[in-house]
């Protein structure tokens, strides 16, 4: 249900995207078009109004974005996790050539038909076609700035970019999130009896498997550290349908469904605890070098020693009451009060429960 989700959020964004494209590099076209172009898609003195050529544009970026948004989501949910980057990268230019063929050959025809006008239509027109290779070096920019786009959100998070870009985060803000600390229990066991090797591809799964819950329940990765992720939430989005501890719940659950493979390939299950916590902190750009937005304040501290605390307290899931006030906890979950707590490094006390599915 939630991948169906994510992938029709996807889909669409890539159908609205690609009509935005094609409508600007025909809406270019139209406006340079004179007796110098050739004799391709000839429109002398403008005849046919730019509103119908807007249309082709439309009708090219939903047939393109679909197949687009399609060959992402497989590549994403399939193959790019068993394929070199190169090798992903090289097959989804060929995938991308062929479908380029295919819409620009469909919408040629759809223009002669309904247009009335002679085009190249041959079944190899696009080898000699000086439009065609224009539309394809069009189309592989168009690709790159998409890729960007959704790197950039992967990296940041959705609209960070645009808020750095604008230089919002030039100087520090103050913003209200939620925090997760996410971390392997008995690391430090499993590493000597794995070996260093074989512990990095086992944190690789896990992490992997981590990342296809994130979308589903609004979180955003803010960092690795070894074997803990670190994962925050917007406050609103956080507390919504409980997002913050479901996250937990369904990655568990995730890892219990590939129970079979993990202890084929590492002899045993992996179990993560969590420590959650929310709270007004600092956002901010920092570094020159390698630039990055970084998060300053009591809450990340705080989040990160109510984690630690799960082994004392053998609980996979620790949230502080400030936090759980401020959620309607579904019926599913119980929290248990686990007391007030003197965090390690702190003077005033921590009220903490647990949460059990």
């Amino acid at each position: 249900m939630y991948n169906l989700k994510l992938f029709i959020r996807q889909l669409v964004f890539a159908i609205f995207y690609w009509i935005a494209a094609f409508s600007l590099f025909i809406l270019i076209r139209f406006l340079a078009h004179g007796e110098e172009q050739g004799s391709e898609y000839v429109n002398p003195n403008n005849i046919v109004p730019v509103t119908e050529w807007i249309h082709y544009g439309v009708i090219l970026g939903i047939l393109i974005g679909f197949l687009y948004g399609v060959v992402e989501f497989v590549f994403e949910k399939y193959i790019t996790k068993y394929l070199y980057l190169g090798v992903s990268v090289l097959l989804k230019i060929g995938i991308y050539f062929v479908i380029l063929v295919f819409s620009l050959s469909f919408i040629t025809r759809l223009i002669e038909l309904e247009m009335d006008l002679d085009l190249p239509n041959g079944r190899r027109w696009w080898l000699d076609s000086a439009l065609f290779w224009l539309s394809t070096v069009y189309f592989f920019i168009a690709s790159f700035i998409f890729l960007f786009i959704k790197i950039a959100n992967e990296k940041f998070g959705k609209g960070i970019l645009f808020n750095m870009l604008v230089g919002k985060y030039r100087k520090p803000t103050e913003e209200k999130r939620i925090f997760m600390f996410l971390d392997l229990k008995s690391s430090t066991t499993i590493a000597e009896e794995l070996g260093h090797y074989k512990y990095s591809q086992l944190l690789q799964d896990c992490f992997f498997d981590l990342n296809k819950c994130i979308d589903r329940y609004s979180g955003e990765i803010y960092q690795y550290v070894g074997d803990e992720a670190v994962i925050s939430w917007k406050f609103q989005k956080g507390i919504k349908n409980s997002n913050c501890l479901t996250l937990y719940f369904a990655f568990e659950k995730a890892l219990q469904k590939r129970s079979k493979y993990y202890k084929r390939k590492y002899g045993l299950l992996p179990f993560f605890k969590a420590g959650v916590h929310g709270g007004k902190l600092i956002i901010a750009e920092v570094g020159s070098v390698k630039k990055e937005l970084a998060f300053h304040g009591d809450v990340i501290n705080s989040t990160a020693r109510i984690q630690g605390e799960c082994n004392k307290y053998d609980e996979a899931l620790l949230i502080s009451n400030e936090l759980l006030e401020q959620i309607h906890l579904h019926s599913k979950y119980k929290a248990i009060h686990i007391g007030e707590l003197l965090l390690r490094g702190k003077q005033e006390t921590l009220d903490i429960y647990a949460i059990r599915n």
